[in-house]
């Protein structure tokens, strides 16, 4: 096989790969609801769905575990910032509507930019510039309510606000810690979201199911998520890894399609012409943001 014909294979893979990721997270919050509604509430299922992917991933490379003793120490940091990220956006996700969330979300190109800007010292330019205006008043639009300030309405749009600042400061570690192999990573993020989920659970009213108490039904929910967070996680990886940033960031925006087409099937939300157009002008802000970046 001829190299162009390797490097054609690798970019379909790659798109493949992006795009799997946006659909799994577009509809990850449905059976995760499911398990709400049966009585296991997000940090349980979160819990034990990471366990899985741990514990799988552990046994593939238990050659490497050596290996993962030296690792530098802003994996701490990137399975703290990661774990409270992917979490809370699951709380969120569960308990709020899809697409305000999904948008509160897609506020983290305003937080990246501006976290760039301080901590890795890049400078912003006039498109970073208009992101950060467009994204401001895309929220504004989204979060105005008559007599108060714009915020966001409940703990779970905050959950939302909050797992986009942590996904943009997860990139700039990310970034910052260039020499952090795929593996690593991915599984510094996987332990960071067990360990807060324990955390989360410690200050739950409700008794922790044991895995015996759970129908067979249950536990093959939790193992489908598991594994296909395991999988849109590499996949992910691998297309960022072969795909030029300013196009992974474009495929990375049909998760909000996904996401909008599922919430329509599967609820019974909607969204008011203002929330529509704050939110326009959110993904607008992002589509500027991923045509920023350097490829």
């Amino acid at each position: 096989m001829s190299n162009s014909l390797l490097k054609k294979h690798e970019n379909q893979f790659a798109i493949f790969g992006l795009l799997f990721g946006a659909v799994c997270w577009g509809v990850i919050w449905y059976p995760y609801r499911i398990m709400q509604d049966a009585g296991i509430s997000g940090v349980v299922a979160s819990f034990y769905t990471y366990v899985i992917a741990v514990g799988i991933f552990a046994l593939v490379l238990f050659k490497q575990w050596r290996a993962a003793i030296h690792q530098p120490k802003i994996i701490i940091w990137l399975a703290i910032v990661a774990g409270w990220t992917n979490l809370s956006y699951v709380l969120a996700i569960i308990e709020g509507e899809v697409m305000r969330v999904m948008l509160l979300f897609y506020l983290s190109p305003l937080w990246t930019l501006v976290l760039a800007h301080f901590w890795l010292k890049e400078r912003t330019n006039k498109r970073g510039v208009a992101v950060i205006i467009l994204s401001l008043i895309g929220a504004f639009i989204m979060l105005w309510q008559e007599g108060a300030l714009p915020l966001p309405n409940n703990n779970a749009e905050w959950l939302a606000l909050s797992a986009g600042m942590g996904f943009s400061l997860t990139n700039v570690i990310t970034r910052y810690a260039s020499n952090l192999t795929l593996p690593a990573k991915s599984m510094a993020v996987w332990i960071g979201v067990l360990l807060m989920s324990l955390l989360f659970i410690a200050f739950e009213d409700a008794s922790f199911p044991n895995p015996q108490d759970l129908s067979w039904l249950q536990g093959l929910l939790i193992l489908l998520v598991a594994l296909l967070l395991m999988a849109a996680t590499l996949l992910v990886q691998y297309g960022i890894t072969h795909i030029p940033v300013t196009k992974a960031s474009v495929l990375f925006m049909f998760e909000l399609v996904v996401a909008a087409i599922a919430a329509y099937f599967l609820t019974d939300e909607t969204m008011s012409l203002r929330e529509w157009l704050g939110g326009a002008l959110i993904v607008v802000a992002a589509l500027f943001a991923a045509t920023n970046e350097q490829t």
